[in-house]
């Protein structure tokens, strides 16, 4: 068979695979349509003016169909889909450091726990120089680079040339690449005596093993209540979506349904082994978090179990399903939507495109929705009622909160936001962590310490401002108390991110959060006994 036939042969296959993919149902594309398509090919292959590259034509050839069909429907290459499922499946192989690019260096934020990084002795705000002898800065360096040159393969080694704060010369390092864990909690810590806090970044394989032990830990501690966190939790695995809720419900309650043109309805429902079925309980979410935690947000607010506090989520309800291709690749296919307890799809509109579909949260902003319930409309036809109350609760575009906290960007200055971009306020903050850690240490030996008693005063604020200069970018002059004061408090989490770890960086943010400080109030007053929420 010569490559022209091969090439036809493999290109219709794809376009098969796409529209029987999910049973015999999909036989209504008949023969004809086939050798149509064949034909149409033929004509391409032997007439096109310019010699074709089969393998990319028949790439594009599926993205085309995919593209038709809904945002979600996507090819992924053999290389584009490993790449995909690592944050998901919780590991990959390298040297484990968080980093940034900054001034076309590479930038330790900080090395992983328990990474081969952190055991040869890597600090926050090392400077990669080389690897393997090689020049590892100048505008060549981008994060494929960084992936390309310390990713690779379990026990394999790369030498890499550090510049230290306070060493005279480069310091060598060799370091023997491993598994690297990928934590899908950023954090978890006692907000109040008897208030726990979880912050979930994606639904992954570890997640469950991960809220399991932060649990035990709060419960250990004294908990009897919890903020469960899923901002710009953008979803993962819907299975670890329903054993995450099955922690809330008692048994024998709908937690989701799904169902496709060509996928039964299937129906998944909470059994006995929640270790939270009694206390209270708000998910704060917001305009990025999306697909699982929407479900498990949904499930909670359409069984009255708790209350949910933030800003309408994505919308997102379409369930994907990965069907591998001969050589490795992949699509993965909307096959599913999927409904709440009470019904309810929280899926937004995509007929108008994909373009349209991502630009509906910039149209959010421009609405004003944002800033204010009063800008968010639902048709009577989306309303629809929890469970045990009877509240009015929405579908069709997202989970809307039962408590709404409005974006606060009054705070975010113009050179704040250059500052960030340029990579100068991170930068400073590891440079004066790393500068005064050992004061800073004795002086703060744990969070709770730190949060109490550090103070980022004016004095620090003129060193950022010094900093940031050096840099040739000169402060503003009318930056106003409330700028200068998110400021400061940044500051304040950076240094704890650099001393302790993100989880640190966290637990500080959220002490002038608006919607962690409302939680708390929410759990504390009356509000769950006068809506007879369960707990």
């Amino acid at each position: 068979m010569n490559q022209t036939n091969r090439f036809l042969r493999y290109l219709i296959l794809s376009f098969a695979a796409i529209f029987f993919i999910q049973s015999a149902a999909h036989a209504q594309v008949k023969q004809e349509q086939f050798e149509k398509l064949q034909r149409a090919i033929q004509f391409i292959e032997f007439a096109y003016i310019e010699e074709l590259d089969a393998d990319k034509l028949v790439e594009d050839a599926i993205k085309g169909i995919l593209k038709e069909l809904d945002p979600h429907s996507v090819y992924l290459s053999a290389e584009d889909r490993q790449r995909a499922e690592e944050p998901l499946e919780g590991s990959f192989e390298g040297i484990g450091i968080q980093f940034n690019l900054v001034n076309d260096t590479i930038v330790v934020i900080s090395a992983i726990p328990g990474g081969p990084s952190e055991e040869v002795g890597l600090l926050p705000g090392d400077k990669i120089i080389k690897i393997d002898g090689a020049q590892a800065y100048g505008s060549d360096i981008s994060n494929q680079f960084v992936q390309d040159h310390l990713r690779g393969e379990r026990g394999s080694r790369v030498d890499v040339a550090i510049k230290r704060v306070g060493a005279d010369e480069l310091l060598d390092f060799t370091i023997t690449r491993d598994r690297i864990p990928i934590n899908s909690l950023d954090a978890a810590f006692m907000a109040t005596p008897e208030i726990g806090y979880i912050k979930l970044n994606r639904f992954s394989r570890t997640t469950m093993r991960e809220y399991r032990e932060a649990s035990q830990q709060l419960f250990d501690q004294g908990m009897k209540h919890l903020i469960l966190d899923l901002n710009f939790n953008s979803g993962g695995y819907l299975d670890v979506a329903i054993d995450l809720t099955d922690q809330f419900l008692d048994r024998d309650h709908l937690i989701v349904y799904t169902e496709g043109h060509a996928t039964p309805r299937q129906e998944f429902e909470s059994t006995f082994r929640g270790n939270f079925q009694e206390g209270k309980v708000v998910v704060l979410v917001n305009e990025g978090s999306a697909s699982a935690s929407e479900i498990l947000s949904g499930a909670v607010q359409d069984w009255d179990r708790g209350l949910v506090v933030g800003r309408r989520t994505f919308g997102k309800g379409l369930v994907q399903r990965p069907f591998e291709l001969p050589d490795g690749s992949a699509i993965r296919l909307t096959t599913a939507q999927y409904h709440t307890p009470t019904g309810r799809s929280i899926q937004k509109p995509y007929d108008q495109g994909s373009e349209e579909y991502y630009q509906d949260l910039s149209d959010r902003l421009s609405r004003g929705e944002l800033v204010s319930p009063e800008n968010i409309t639902f048709p009577d036809s989306l309303k629809y009622f929890t469970k045990i109350n009877e509240r009015v609760v929405y579908g069709g575009g997202g989970i809307m909160p039962d408590f709404f906290i409005p974006l606060d960007t009054a705070e975010v200055s113009d050179f704040y936001s250059r500052m960030m971009r340029r990579g100068i306020l991170n930068n400073f903050g590891i440079e004066y962590t790393n500068r005064h850690r050992e004061r800073l240490s004795e002086s703060y030996p744990d969070i709770e310490t730190y949060i109490d008693r550090f103070e980022a005063d004016r004095a620090l604020l003129d060193q950022l401002y010094d900093y940031a200069a050096d840099q040739d970018l000169e402060v503003d002059e009318d930056l106003d108390e409330e700028a200068e004061s998110y400021m400061k408090h940044q500051l304040k989490a950076l240094i704890a991110r650099n001393l302790f770890d993100f989880a640190a960086f966290t637990q500080v943010m959220m002490q002038e959060n608006d919607a962690f400080l409302r939680a708390i109030d929410i759990i504390e007053d009356d509000t769950f006994e006068n809506l007879n929420i369960k707990f």
